[in-house]
């Protein structure tokens, strides 16, 4: 069993959620109305992990992939994963039948996770697609469906949310990017030197738009986010290969 929850990765889902979650506290909606949009992006984070098993089994340099998928072929993670599509789609279904546009936006969430597991060579970009589909289009999902729009198509942003947004999307963007040094994949395979630079260039754009949308705002959401570039900063204040 606990190998089964360790290929579905279940610890990841909550982190998934962040970004619903968030825009369901920022905007003071309730949760209940939101329940199957939720449910639909756990099953969605499911499919995600196992369809980038299924892809990365493939390569005998993925040690930590192929511990994980022992004892389980192709076949059977992509079964899984094909299932997790279809449940996590059942599960969005009642609030497309509602705002139609979900669909389009759930169809780009699929596109770009796609693009994002194929072609994890595009270092800086893919991180860039990444953030799009799990943190921004989630975010203005949940808007959409609380019937938060204008011109029946996009979300109504307010400039504090729009900014909140951002920062938390640059942040997050950064964070992948440590995570996936850390996990030794597609960021690993620049040179220290190299990995030092992109990510102190992800940080300080980071700092930059947190600070600027603190001046701008006001608002103390911005402080706690403001100390996560400044921690990786510190971390890569030299090249590291120890990660």
């Amino acid at each position: 069993m606990s190998n089964g929850f360790r290929l579905l990765r279940v610890e990841y889902l909550f982190s998934v959620l962040v970004p619903c979650l968030l825009s369901i506290y920022l905007n003071n909606y309730e949760i209940i109305a939101h329940i199957w949009i939720l449910a639909g992006f756990a099953f969605y984070a499911i499919t995600g992990n196992t369809l980038n098993d299924v892809i990365d089994m493939k390569d005998p340099d993925e040690k930590e992939t192929l511990k994980r998928v022992e004892g389980y072929d192709r076949k059977e993670i992509l079964t899984i994963s094909l299932a997790s599509f279809l449940i996590g789609t059942l599960c969005f279904m009642k609030s497309i039948v509602v705002y139609p546009i979900l669909g389009i936006y759930l169809m780009i969430i699929v596109i770009l996770v796609i693009i994002y597991c194929l072609f994890k060579s595009l270092v800086i970009i893919n991180h860039i697609i990444l953030g799009i589909s799990h943190i921004v289009l989630p975010w203005l999902m949940i808007k959409i469906n609380a019937g938060d729009i204008v011109l029946n198509f996009f979300p109504n942003l307010t400039l504090s949310e729009l900014l909140i947004l951002l920062s938390i999307a640059s942040v997050g963007y950064t964070g992948q990017m440590l995570h996936e040094l850390i996990d030794g994949d597609s960021l690993s395979k620049l040179s220290p030197r190299t990995s030092q630079l992109v990510i102190w260039i992800a940080s300080v754009t980071s700092l930059v738009i947190t600070v600027f949308s603190l001046i701008v705002t006001q608002n103390i959401i911005f402080l706690p986010i403001i100390f996560f570039p400044f921690g990786i900063l510190y971390i890569f204040r030299k090249p590291r290969t120890d990660l």
